[in-house]
């Protein structure tokens, strides 16, 4: 007798401060070294939580764990408030959406269906939003006036921008991005970003693994800082941005000081000062 699997049942819309992911004593070995070791965070809806630190840290490898993509050998992940095992693919892919490093794919798609495929778990649930949710994504990241044109034709940069576009059709309630502006030129960055903050703003949660400081201190309302695998402090990034700690977390001397129009916390690396002519 064939048995038809049962449509996956979309989630309900989060209300603010829920907690759409969670890991608890988290510890992920990749070979024989362990990337994390009993980290614990969470992501609410509403807001944006960057993951910052330096190389190695464990920043992707969180995110990764956190999207239910990397299993932890001790340790729990939820996703809408259930252990993540407790997911079929299905229905986890109507409740995160997950954007990677790196997009790259084999065969020649166009821009438009590369953001069509974010439509995917929809397809039994609601294909009837899939017109205005590619649409609204393409315009969203500005890769409208390409859409025909083949995904391997672009560069690095439109790349991204159609990838995240992919994610953003998904129209899940959690966003995992791993370095969405390191391909991205100043005002790309700045549209990205704006992007996070305003789905926050709608009730979504973002997690964006991020290298660049002051983009974390403008747009995030929370950072957790990463360092060897352990999550060095987790805070707003006013009170978490210290001179003290990204010093010793970067290995680097920081100067850390607020924006004199906007107040916003700036990070820059301590330089002598330029030889004058």
């Amino acid at each position: 007798m064939l048995r038809l699997r049962a449509r996956p049942v979309p989630p309900a819309a989060p209300e603010p401060g829920d907690v759409l992911a969670e890991a608890e004593a988290l510890t992920v070995r990749l070979g024989a070294r362990e990337v994390l070791a009993g980290v614990g965070v969470r992501v609410r809806a509403g807001e944006v939580l960057a993951l910052v630190g330096p190389n190695g840290a464990g920043k992707s490898t969180l995110l990764s764990a956190l999207a239910a993509d990397l299993p932890p050998i001790s340790g729990t992940v939820r996703i809408h408030g259930r252990p993540a095992s407790a997911w079929s693919a299905p229905e986890l892919a109507l409740r995160r959406a997950v954007l990677p490093q790196s997009a790259s794919l084999s065969f020649p798609f166009t821009v438009e269906e590369v953001v069509r495929m974010g439509r995917a778990p929809w397809a039994a649930a609601r294909p009837e939003d899939d017109e205005a949710a590619v649409a609204g994504a393409m315009a969203a990241t500005e890769v409208t006036r390409f859409a025909a044109r083949p995904f391997s034709a672009l560069s690095g940069g439109e790349r991204a921008r159609v990838a995240l576009a992919r994610v953003l059709a998904q129209s899940t309630s959690l966003l995992l991005l791993d370095e969405p502006t390191a391909a991205l030129d100043l005002r790309h960055q700045e549209l990205v970003l704006r992007l996070c903050r305003a789905r926050a703003h709608a009730g979504d949660a973002v997690v964006v693994v991020l290298h660049d400081l002051g983009l974390a201190a403008a747009y995030a309302h929370r950072v957790a800082v990463l360092r060897a695998g352990r999550v060095a402090a987790d805070g707003p990034p006013r009170e978490v941005f210290s001179r003290a700690l990204l010093s010793e977390v970067y290995e680097q001397p920081v100067e850390v000081f607020p924006h004199p129009r906007t107040g916003a916390v700036l990070v820059l690396p301590e330089r002598e000062a330029a030889p004058s002519d």
